[in-house]
Order: C-alpha cells, then structure tokens, then sequence
C-alpha cells in the first residue's frame, strides 16, 4: 500500500511538471505623446476684509459639566 501512494505521488508531480506553461512576455505600451495642459492660474488678491472689534473673553477656571440622563428603559 505504501509503495503505491509513493508511486501515484511521483506519478501526479512527473505530469504536473510536463505541462505545458505558457510564457507571459510583458509588452509595453506606447508612451503617450507629450501634450500642453492648460492650468488656470490664481488671479490677483482681493481687497482685504473689514475687521471688527474683539469678541470678549472667557473667565479663566470656567468649565461647563454635562450630565446626560440615561436613555429610558436602560437599567432593565
């Protein structure tokens, strides 16, 4: 029994190896000819915009805590 799995083993890797594999040649393609894009360009700046007075500041150690209550029916 051992001598036939062994034989069968070879048998299958002996036609494995013979078939036939086709060779895979990488053509390339033509490189596209170089052509002109047109990129618009940024026009001239705009007027600078109006400025406002100072919004006021914030007092200093200020925090805002956010409880947010459990959905209903979450506990059960």
């Amino acid at each position: 029994m051992n001598h036939s799995l062994y034989l069968s083993a070879v048998v299958v890797a002996a036609g494995l190896a013979a078939c036939d594999k086709p060779t895979v040649v990488a053509v390339p393609s033509p490189s596209p000819s170089p052509s002109t894009v047109v990129v618009p360009a940024p026009g001239p700046a705009g007027p600078a915009g109006a400025t406002g007075a100072m919004g006021a500041t914030g007092r200093p150690g200020d925090t805002a805590v956010i409880v947010v209550p459990p959905a209903s029916g979450a506990g059960k």
